[in-house]
């Protein structure tokens, strides 16, 4: 039986309000990037000609860098957050679970989009682009189905039981994981995704000097990317 969805207010399930000790938006803003990568995935691996192995290349490469974004995303809630709220927050262990099964089943998908990568990105061939698509399929379907789940059912619980600098701790750990040479386009993905561009998300989450080193070198290095993934080899 799945447990009954927390409102969006934060409130206990017995009613009772539970006091804000921090800030969680960063996991919505997160997930604002992956809906938006994931689900255009489909069309830049369909944009790539036959045997067009330069521009697949890049394609793979970027969602390779998304692959490894959401991995260790999900590695830090599976061993810094599922026990901590269920130990601080027991009435959110039927929530857990879910997020859990939900965790193991998009795992299943990563690893074949993880497996089926090198063949397409070396030949650019349709045969070989198949089984990227049907990897993405599942991504993208499982992620429809855990991310709302998670920001109505885990996201409120987390404001109330957690502390700003073990919300923080998962910024962290995504950037360290960030692939060499990706700082750029993985942070211009975040910002793509913001609904206002990512102007707030600068302001709140960078400072100055890093901000300016953005507009000065990183947002061509992200535009000059997104040329590539968008036009690439053609013919």
């Amino acid at each position: 039986m799945s447990a009954t969805a927390l409102p969006s207010s934060g409130d206990r399930p017995d009613g009772s309000p539970g006091a804000k000790t921090c800030d969680a938006r960063g996991m919505i803003e997160i997930h604002r990037m992956y809906r938006a990568t994931f689900g255009e995935a489909p069309s830049l691996v369909a944009g790539v000609a036959e045997g067009g192995a330069a521009h697949a290349d890049v394609v793979g490469d970027h969602l390779s860098m998304l692959s490894v974004s959401l991995h260790a995303h999900h590695e830090f809630e599976d061993d810094n957050l599922w026990d901590t709220l269920e130990g601080r927050a027991p009435q959110c262990t039927g929530h857990v679970e879910r997020m859990k099964q939900q965790h193991a089943a998009m795992l299943v998908h990563l690893n074949a989009l993880d497996a089926a990568l090198p063949a397409w990105r070396a030949s650019g061939r349709s045969t070989d682009a198949a089984p990227v698509l049907a990897a993405l399929e599942g991504i993208n379907a499982a992620l429809a189905v855990h991310l709302p789940d998670e920001e109505t059912s885990i996201v409120p619980v987390m404001e109330t039981v957690l502390t700003q600098k073990e919300v923080d701790a998962a910024s962290v750990h995504g950037r360290r994981a960030t692939p060499k040479g990706k700082t750029w386009s993985q942070l211009g993905a975040i910002l793509a995704a913001q609904p206002d561009g990512g102007d707030e998300w600068l302001r709140e989450h960078l400072p100055g000097p890093f901000r300016l080193v953005w507009r000065l070198v990183g947002r061509r290095d992200y535009e000059a990317n997104r040329a590539e993934l968008l036009g690439g080899e053609r013919g």
